[in-house]
């Protein structure tokens, strides 16, 4: 406890850092309090506590920290934004113009620009679509009836977007002016903000039966304990591949040549390249076929729908599991490009021991890659379809939800970072760093030159 007292009293005496952590914490706040703000037209008093929408609205209550579900000002939250992200990563790969603009500082200002348009667009659209939600009958009587139907489509869409470019603008100052990503951190916040009160719900669960609770509820929190142990493990895991870099020695009397010698790096392969993007792309896809529950009459195919709507079921599970080892290989090949490192490692001057450079390079690289993504692809599935698991064992759904899936990655990814940004300013500072054992490793290397090939 002494130990960990002096990391806080170093980390406290480095001005930039506690100027930084400061100004992180209060750009957070500003973003919890605006979720609990209500929207034009809408009476707070009258809206059905609930624990939230399912499917993929769900997962964008789950981002949005329970904004969603509160009719709040901030209820898309960051999420426009990241899909916008995403939208111009993916063109970066399949538009060679667009990728040629992220390679040069100008370009990407201008991707960022272009990123920024791109999430007005996406917020005024899902702002539409959630005026839509706010009539259903979960809502409708929270409504205020002196509004108009066009004035408060107008009023949610304008408020709603530009809610959203303010929690951009919060995430980019956090970022530039703050500790950890400004984006990720925003997320993070919201999603453990459930954490507390989804911990009390399962102490309460477990009691309520008797003799025995509090120690079910103590093995519930040493396997908890454990997923964050596995997925800290599945994020940092790398295969580490051997580099040289060739070096010139000029002689006296001599011609200048080339020899092997100089730094030994490498190359640091990471086991879960993909990161928590394979979950979510597969929630989304099962959330579809609960979209044509209600458009057939056999009574077998209505089952089997429901059972693909049901995370504890054994359908749901096995193709959750499925499309989630498939789109981690998809989403890999989409941001890894084997060819591109081989030609950087050349034109660096630098190879594999036993390797030719060019071809044959990119050919192992890929190989290497192909072969520590199935582990990883694996443990990714089993880490999805953790939620469901407890859930079938009786833990509350809260409580499940922590148990892996999209909230722990994102959570353990972003501490991560945090902490590794934290030890850094503490290095430079002269102190001990957080661990004994080594540094700290985010979900991104860092940049020192044992890793610049990697880039």
């Amino acid at each position: 406890m002494k130990k960990f007292i002096d990391k806080l009293k170093n980390i406290w005496s480095i001005d930039e850092l506690r100027r930084r952590i400061v100004y992180t914490i209060v750009l957070v706040l500003v973003y919890r309090v605006g979720c609990y703000i209500a929207l034009p037209g809408i009476d707070p008093s009258k809206l059905v506590d609930n624990e939230g929408p399912g499917g993929i609205l769900g997962i964008l209550n789950m981002f949005a920290g329970g904004a969603f579900s509160r009719a709040s000002i901030f209820a898309l939250g960051v999420m426009p934004y990241i899909s916008a992200s995403i939208f111009m990563q993916l063109a970066g790969i399949v538009i060679p113009q667009v990728a040629k603009m992220q390679k040069e500082d100008s370009g990407r200002r201008k991707i960022n620009s272009y990123t920024r348009y791109l999430t007005v667009i996406v917020t005024a659209f899902q702002a539409s679509a959630y005026v839509a939600y706010l009539r259903s009958p979960q809502y409708i009587n929270s409504l205020a009836p002196e509004y108009s139907a066009f004035m408060f489509w107008l009023s949610t869409v304008v408020v709603l977007t530009a809610g959203t470019l303010f929690v951009m603008w919060l995430g980019e100052k956090i970022t530039d002016r703050g500790i950890g990503n400004g984006t990720s951190l925003i997320i993070m916040v919201g999603i453990l903000a459930r954490f507390p009160q989804s911990i009390l719900q399962e102490l309460v669960a477990s009691n309520k039966g008797g003799g025995g609770g509090l120690l079910v509820f103590l093995i519930e929190i040493a396997v908890f304990i454990a997923v964050i142990i596995g997925l800290i493990l599945l994020t940092q895991g790398v295969r580490k591949i051997p580099l040289n870099y060739a070096r010139r020695i000029i002689g006296s009397a001599t011609a200048a040549k080339d020899v092997n010698g100089g730094s030994r790096d490498f190359i640091p392969l990471k086991v879960n390249s993909a990161g928590v993007m394979p979950i979510i792309f597969a929630q989304a896809m099962m959330f579809i076929p609960t979209i044509f529950t209600g458009f057939t009459t056999n009574e077998n195919a209505a089952g089997f729908i429901q059972a693909l709507s049901n995370n504890t079921s054994l359908w749901y599970n096995l193709v959750y599991a499925i499309m989630v080892i498939a789109f981690t290989y998809f989403y890999t090949a989409l941001i890894f490009n084997p060819t591109e490192m081989a030609d950087n490692l050349k034109r660096n001057n630098s190879f594999i021991p036993g390797v030719k450079p060019g071809e044959d390079t990119a050919n192992y690289i890929a190989t290497i890659m192909d072969r520590i993504t199935l582990p990883g692809a694996f443990f990714l599935a089993i880490a999805g379809i953790m939620p469901g698991i407890a859930s079938l064992l009786g833990v509350t759904s809260g409580f499940a939800s922590f148990f892996g899936g999209t909230s722990m990655l994102i959570g353990v990814g972003v501490i991560l970072d945090t902490l590794q940004q934290v030890e850094s300013y503490l290095l430079m500072n002269h102190y001990d760093g957080l661990m004994k054992t080594g540094r700290i490793t985010g979900r991104t290397a860092p940049a020192t030159p044992t890793t610049r090939a990697s880039v």
